[in-house]
């Protein structure tokens, strides 16, 4: 019998994803799927409507491997508008398809073998796969709740000669914290003077509620020109199947990662991005509307929860919510709780565990409340009921 070439050891020891094994158990027992981190709803109808028009009556050929002018020149625009920042759209913008080629094309361009890159958990799930296979080894600061407060002593004990990047997520997924301005300048601190990239996956940054404030990092003045920020049309339009994304940086900073992006998607649809471009520009209401929807969501069912018996902690930003859930059973995991709920209660969660990548936390479940209004009552409703 023949034998196959055996898959990069990264991947070949891989399992599914917490998330595809939640949701198919959502979709066996007729669940509520609050697990994956995608909206039902608040799809800007404008752009829908454009993107059909440039698909029927554009051109679907290859547009420039940078992005249409347009969207780049609309990234720029909106990054002076909502955050102070200058860009060149010509140099210091590149379109991807979604925000993890992005981050993928940052870290292949930026990370060689022994290199060091430190991470903040509870972290993305993408991240510590992407920075291995890069030949990386992550150096994991671990974040504690309530307040997920990144100190001095961590982050130095995570640094060391090899350490090359440092990547965090702002706001934060799963936690929903967003990184105040002393936690920033400490990180600036230290990435200039180790001479460190920083790269900061701001997708949620119009997802900040009241009483915290955000501020990207290209607008550090330590961090403009050794910074990458990262931003995503599927977070900012509730559009996450388009996977149109950006990266913004200088313009010596992103051109290795213009260059790793060449061999890896090359373009994004036109269509797409002829329609993000437009969103980009879309009045502030827009964008103060979406915040302010999102922020009643959170509210809403932080407050239900409370009342069937969950802990929910604070998130101030993103759409999502998590809860100690040791109140309504202590013998379970985290892991073990998100399925009895999925099958008895019929209300899918996702285990905090997923988002760690050594010596997981088991007290903590995350709730996606980006849903319709009806939707999160129900789910409220059969928890009630169930609990």
């Amino acid at each position: 019998m023949q034998h196959l070439p055996a898959p990069f050891e990264i991947f070949r020891s891989m399992t599914e994803t917490v998330f595809e094994t939640m949701s198919l158990l959502a979709r066996a027992h007729d669940a509520i799927n609050l697990g994956q981190g995608f909206p039902d709803h608040g799809e800007p109808e404008a752009l829908l409507r454009i993107a059909a028009e440039k698909l029927l009556h554009g051109s679907n050929q290859y547009p420039p491997m940078r992005g249409l002018p347009e969207l780049r020149w609309a990234v720029a625009a909106h990054a002076a508008r909502f955050h102070g920042v200058t860009l060149d759209p010509d140099s210091e913008v590149l379109v991807t398809s979604g925000a993890t080629e992005a981050l993928a094309d940052t870290l292949l361009a930026y990370l060689s073998p022994g290199d060091e890159i430190v991470l903040f958990e509870p972290l993305y799930d993408a991240y510590a796969p992407i920075a291995r296979r890069a030949g990386a080894v992550p150096k994991v600061v671990r974040l504690e709740p309530p307040s997920w407060t990144l100190t001095a002593n961590a982050l130095d004990a995570a640094l060391s000669e090899k350490t090359r990047v440092i990547l965090f997520n702002n706001p934060m997924n799963p936690t929903g914290k967003v990184w105040s301005s002393d936690e920033i300048d400490l990180i600036a601190s230290r990435a200039k003077a180790r001479d460190l990239l920083v790269v900061a996956d701001e997708v949620y940054e119009h997802l900040v509620f009241e009483g915290a404030s955000f501020k990207t990092v290209l607008a550090h003045p330590d961090l403009r020109h050794r910074a990458v920020r990262i931003g995503s049309a599927g977070k900012s339009f509730s559009l996450t199947g388009w996977k149109v994304g950006y990266a913004q940086a200088d313009a010596a900073i992103l051109e290795p990662i213009v260059r790793c992006h060449q061999f890896i998607t090359f373009t994004t649809p036109p269509n797409l991005q002829q329609a993000v471009a437009v969103g980009l520009q879309l009045d502030d209401r827009y964008f103060a509307e979406l915040r302010t929807r999102m922020q009643r969501k959170r509210d809403t069912f932080r407050a239900g929860l409370r009342r069937v018996g969950f802990e929910p902690l604070e998130a101030q930003g993103a759409y999502f919510v998590c809860a100690r859930f040791d109140q309504v059973r202590k013998d379970l995991s985290d892991l073990e709780f998100c399925r009895w709920i999925t099958t008895e209660a019929r209300v899918a969660a996702i285990p905090v565990s997923a988002f760690y990548d050594e010596r997981p936390r088991t007290d903590l479940i995350r709730f996606c409340v980006c849903k319709k209004d009806e939707v999160l009552d129900e789910a409220l409703t059969r928890l009630t009921r169930f609990v």
